[in-house]
């Protein structure tokens, strides 16, 4: 296996790693900014570098349609073609599977384009072949989210299916003899233990550089959500990365991570932005709210990004209530600055050994009482869904 993946402290289940690629390192716990067409919404490659971004998520059917995936691999791949040096992890089109109701057999799933109404089938293998031109440096499996709830017979279809594709992605990603890449697989079950701990066992038989958990944090409530992914991680490899795809809410990454989880990803952060909602130590704040419009302090005076350091609230909200461009921007940077930054915190928090206090500080601003799991919000999405 190309990646190395070295824990370096431990606070009950939960642990920091340096996770070494080819391209270089990078630290877990790790949340990664959605950049589903090549950019994260509103910002630049060198704002995610002036952030502290290590890892970004494109999308592979998106950038299969646009640009495509050979004008990509043109600019030397996506590193090249949005001039960004850090990782890149790319979904596989999985998440699609669940947002827009391809059509599904056991050969793939074939979509209508968002952007011309085309058809276009994607199989595991072709899934491979797009996130190899593009170059990613972690690819995932194509697999079947399901929908939650979800009939007993379609999330037995989908554990069946994603293992299934499991075994055909990894064959065609060996043949691709590219040391410089890796692959995770991806475990699926809904809520029903028994099938995640089957799907767990099948994705970790076929055998990848590190897996992720699936088909979690769409609606479901947060008691459904934790149970079904503490019998998954009991089963994932303790040397391998875990990455529970589509969490960003504060507290339900504490929680993972509690658990073991090491990487994430989501759109919350982006999308709240572009509406106005703020993250911020007291907890959310929506920045149309009338109360603010002469308020002449920093969005959170406890936060050291470059926008709290020089703009005040009620400037912010004038530029959002009076639609201009600029607001979107600015308040993206500071919902992405100050996830990263908890994740610094609870980095922290587990060489100390206090992840416990952490969590009851985080959940005393964050608790949604057995709210949706995830971000609790209809605002949020799961990964690679329109960062």
């Amino acid at each position: 296996m190309t990646l190395r993946f070295d824990i370096s402290a431990t606070d009950g289940a939960a642990r920091t790693a340096a996770v070494t690629t080819a391209r270089g390192t990078f630290a877990t716990p790790c949340f990664m900014p959605v950049g589903t067409r090549g950019a994260v919404r509103t910002l630049s490659s060198a704002d995610l570098e002036d952030l502290g971004a290590e890892v970004v998520l494109g999308n592979t059917y998106h950038l299969m349609l646009r640009p495509g995936a050979d004008v990509v691999e043109r600019f030397g791949g996506i590193h090249g073609f949005a001039d960004w040096r850090g990782h890149v992890l790319t979904d596989s089109g999985g998440y699609q599977v669940f947002s827009l109701g391809p059509a599904l057999d056991d050969d793939g799933a074939t979509f209508a384009s968002t952007y011309d109404g085309s058809r276009h089938h994607l199989t595991p293998e072709g899934a491979v072949d797009v996130q190899v031109k593009l170059g990613s440096d972690i690819q995932m499996v194509l697999d079947v989210c399901a929908p939650l709830p979800s009939p007993p017979e379609l999330l037995r279809s989908a554990v069946d299916r994603t293992a299934l594709w499991a075994e055909r992605a990894r064959k065609a990603f060996v043949a691709h003899e590219r040391e410089d890449l890796s692959q995770f697989g991806i475990v699926q079950g809904g809520t029903d233990h028994a099938l995640r701990v089957e799907s767990a066992e099948r994705t970790v038989a076929v055998g990848f550089e590190g897996y992720a958990v699936g088909g979690l944090s769409v609606g479901e409530d947060r008691s459904q959500m934790l149970p079904a992914l503490e019998v998954a991680l009991d089963v994932l490899p303790a040397d391998r990365p875990r990455y529970l795809m589509g969490l960003g809410d504060p507290l339900g990454m504490v929680d993972a991570v509690a658990r073991g989880v090491d990487m994430f990803d989501c759109v919350l952060p982006t999308r709240l932005a572009r509406h106005g909602t703020l993250l911020t130590s007291g907890g959310r704040i929506n920045l149309r709210n009338r109360r603010y419009a002469a308020d002449d302090g920093p969005l959170d005076p406890t936060c050291g990004c470059a926008v709290c350091a020089r703009w005040s609230r009620g400037y912010l909200r004038h530029l959002l209530s009076v639609a201009e461009p600029t607001a979107p921007r600015l308040l993206t940077l500071h919902n992405v600055a100050w996830t990263l930054a908890l994740v610094d915190r609870i980095r922290a928090a587990i060489v100390a050994g206090t992840l416990a206090s952490l969590r009851a500080e985080v959940a005393e601003r964050w608790s949604v009482p057995d709210g949706p799991a995830g971000h609790g919000d209809p605002d949020g999405g799961a990964g690679g869904g329109g960062g």
